[in-house]
């Protein structure tokens, strides 16, 4: 199969969607990878490197584009790029479609596209195999984030996400007790904080009270809850995901006024429409706002900010699907692989993914009919 690597082309996506290594596995599977000049380049992957990996050097995306079966980007298709698709062409990205124009569905429709979303493909256990690294970096960089914001100079309240003798410690408030949110817990506990999870699925907080020895206090989700508990935090982390649904709005805009100034939201659930009223998405150049004097950071992308580590994860977590993929095609693999069809939102053209065709009211047909599963 041709694999095409287009560069991408929203502004401060530094991401590519193959590593070198992932480009010397599917070499070495006998695929052709193309991989337009320059697409590696602000992850410090440079094009000798994937040269070196067995990897054709395309100048256009155009090539990458037209010569490729499938395509293995990051973020989603930008309106340029719809020009360069040919019909039936596989498309695999976070596409986020529960928040994407009806428009642009539209046009892949009329392609006959097949989209692939990273962020709803399953494995055997439900889980989400190539989310999870993304959620896990974000996680981790959140507590991070959340430290600088809490300074002065960003307009934080001047606090110290950690632990000084003799004064209480920050408190960091978690809704959703995933992937994000555990990780975020883990490294918000460990910086000293006060850590606060809130979550509905009672499963999920028994197991992060039992894994931090009740270090980090677990709350079942509710209104009465939410109001209480975010009047009092220091930090705010929207980590709410309903895979391929638009995020709820948990955070009313009046729970953000009654939060402390200075205080730091990060909602980190912005790339499926958020979970705070009060937020809109920003840049990695000008990540931040401020509404009734607490600061929000709202990056969809933040792990583009960390380019390198970022594409190397994504394409460890993702060679297993493309390597079922080439090997049986896309029908024959999405046959065998009830997980792998989870993630599917498009499927030559047809809209097969109930939460997306709900929220724009538009008709869905049923995958396993499609590609004959029985």
């Amino acid at each position: 199969m041709f694999i095409g690597v287009p560069r991408e082309t929203h502004r401060l996506e530094h991401r590519v969607g193959l590593s070198p290594y992932a480009v010397s596995r599917l070499s070495r599977y006998g695929h052709t990878v193309l991989v337009e000049q320059g697409a590696g380049l602000t992850a410090r992957f440079p094009d000798s490197a994937f040269e070196a990996a067995g990897a054709q050097i395309v100048y256009n995306n155009e090539e990458a584009y037209k010569r490729a079966d499938i395509v293995c980007r990051v973020g989603v298709l930008s309106r340029e790029e719809f020009d360069l698709l040919k019909p039936g062409l596989i498309i695999c990205a976070f596409h986020h479609l529960a928040v994407a124009p009806r428009e642009h569905i539209e046009r892949l429709m009329s392609l006959k596209a097949t989209l692939i979303g990273y962020e709803i493909i399953q494995d055997e256990h439900g889980d989400h195999p190539i989310l999870a690294p993304m959620s896990e970096m974000a996680g981790q960089m959140a507590v991070h984030i959340a430290a600088h914001y809490l300074q002065n100079q960003p307009g934080g309240r001047g606090i110290l996400l950690g632990n000084v003798p003799g004064v209480a410690p920050p408190t960091v408030l978690i809704l959703g007790a995933g992937s994000v949110g555990y990780t975020a817990a883990r490294h918000a506990l460990a910086s000293g904080a006060h850590v606060i999870v809130i979550d509905e699925d009672l499963t999920k907080l028994r197991a992060l009270s039992r894994e931090f020895s009740g270090q980090i206090v677990t709350v079942v989700a509710g209104m009465a809850q939410l109001e209480r508990f975010t009047s009092i935090a220091d930090v705010l982390i929207g980590a709410v995901l309903i895979p391929g649904a638009h995020s709820p709005i948990l955070v009313t805009e009046d729970m953000v006024k009654a939060m402390k100034p200075g205080s730091v939201i990060l909602d980190l659930s912005i790339d499926q429409g958020g979970c705070v009223e009060t937020s809109r998405p920003t840049t990695l150049d000008d990540p931040t706002f401020v509404v009734h004097e607490v600061v929000h950071y709202c990056v969809p992308n933040m792990t583009a900010n960390i380019a390198r580590t970022a594409s190397r994860a994504l394409a460890n977590a993702l060679l297993p699907t493309l390597r079922n993929l080439t090997r049986k095609g896309v029908a024959g693999a999405l046959r065998d692989d009830r997980g792998l069809g989870a993630g599917v939102y498009m499927y030559d053209g047809q809209l097969v993914n109930e939460k997306v065709g709900a929220t724009l009211g538009i008709p869905t047909a049923s995958l396993p009919d499609l590609v004959g599963q029985g």
